[in-house]
């Protein structure tokens, strides 16, 4: 079916999971009546449920559609897919359970929304369904929440501000306060649980299928151990898939100069923090390596639940800027509520949203946040409470 004739602009599929029910929400309150959209799942009394809910925030979406789809069964997602111009998941451990619908969105030219921040899936998804979108003019987004969205937009929003033609470089740090959801930590330990894959095959994949020709240099990493220029405190590392991001956005634009250079960090306050972060993450990936150790840390929060709205309304997080190139020196911050959860449906809602109804590059294949969105999501997420700003 040609995407223009498609029944729906959008479908959340995942929707009864804990993301993608705070999603539903966000569109239930934000989207426009003329958008068409519909939520997907494997269960049709669970989706009837989430739809009740949606109902008591707009009475019209009593007769919301409901999409039966299991991401075990390809039949079945190819199904949903092909009604859909956007295809939005939140149906994770990506690596475990997201190919199949990359695979059908990519066959059917339809667009691509996912929250994930396993490198490996990224990698793999490039290397098996990169080239087939590009041809079906499909496009592949991955990251859209807290990875990696306020990191993304957060150096393109910084790199705006600095002079043309010019050599870059951009330093990130995040700070957040937030708790996370039993989903998050099954990925996180997932992901952990398999750095074999992610740290060779999936990139080698991923190298074989894309070798970078430009004769523009750049580089993205994390940074190194240090004190906090903007927020005060200290800064480590941080090895998250952000970095990557932001390489691959900066990549596929000349804006960022003819070189540019990132670096991202996380950002404590305190020196027993900095010293008891690097220490616990050690050994959470090391736990996450034996089995029986890695489903009991799982077995602690059930997927499907987590934090209260109370604990979400007191998070927050920050990731401030600093980039410099051709003698100007500038500090930008992206900040928002709780990073994790209600802030991320905001992110993926209005990256779906956007797709659906905003002016955009043309660009098909695997894609970056600021490749296929850029300023308009930029202007879409200040509207809804993000916010972009100059600090110096």
């Amino acid at each position: 079916m040609d995407r223009d004739e498609r029944p729906y602009d959008i479908v959340l599929l995942g929707a009864t999971g804990f993301a993608g029910r705070l999603t539903a929400e966000y569109l239930a309150r934000t989207a426009p009546a003329s958008v068409r959209w519909a939520i997907a799942g494997r269960t049709h009394a669970k989706l009837d449920a989430v739809r009740q809910n949606l109902a008591a925030i707009d009475p019209a979406l009593a007769e919301l559609p409901l999409l039966t789809a299991d991401v075990e069964d390809p039949a079945s997602v190819r199904t949903v897919v092909e009604q859909a111009r956007a295809l939005v998941t939140t149906v994770g451990p990506y690596a475990l359970y997201g190919d199949a619908v990359v695979a059908a969105c990519a066959a059917a030219g339809t667009d691509y929304l996912d929250l994930t921040g396993e490198p490996e899936f990224v990698d793999t998804t490039y290397a098996r369904h990169h080239r087939t979108a590009q041809a079906s003019g499909a496009r592949l987004i991955h990251s859209a929440g807290f990875d990696s969205i306020p990191h993304d937009l957060g150096a393109f929003f910084t790199v705006l501000q600095l002079p043309e033609d010019v050599p870059l470089r951009v330093a990130g740090y995040v700070r957040a306060s937030a708790a996370i959801s039993g989903g998050t930590l099954y990925s996180a330990l997932t992901a952990f649980g398999r750095l074999r894959q992610n740290l060779t095959a999936a990139r080698a994949r991923r190298a074989a299928e894309g070798p970078n020709t430009s004769s523009r240099s750049v580089h993205a990493r994390a940074g190194r151990p240090g004190r906090d220029p903007i927020n005060g405190g200290w800064a480590l590392p941080f090895p998250s898939l952000d970095p990557q991001v932001v390489s691959r956005s900066a990549r596929a634009l000349e804006r960022y100069g003819p070189s540019f250079d990132y670096t991202h960090h996380i950002s404590v306050a305190h020196l027993p923090s900095a010293v008891a972060l690097p220490l616990g993450m050690t050994a959470l990936v090391g736990a996450a390596q034996i089995p029986p150790v890695r489903r009991a840390l799982s077995n602690r929060l059930a997927p499907g639940d987590g934090p209260s709205q109370d604990k979400r309304s007191a998070s927050w997080f920050t990731v401030s800027f600093v980039g410099e190139g051709g003698g100007t020196h500038v500090v930008t911050r992206v900040s928002g509520g709780d990073p994790g959860y209600d802030e991320t449906a905001k992110m993926l809602g209005e990256s779906a949203l956007c797709l659906a109804l905003d002016d955009l590059p043309v660009t098909s294949g695997q894609v970056t946040p600021v490749t296929a969105m850029g300023q308009a999501l930029i202007t879409r997420l200040n509207a809804a409470g993000i916010t972009f700003e100059v600090l110096r």
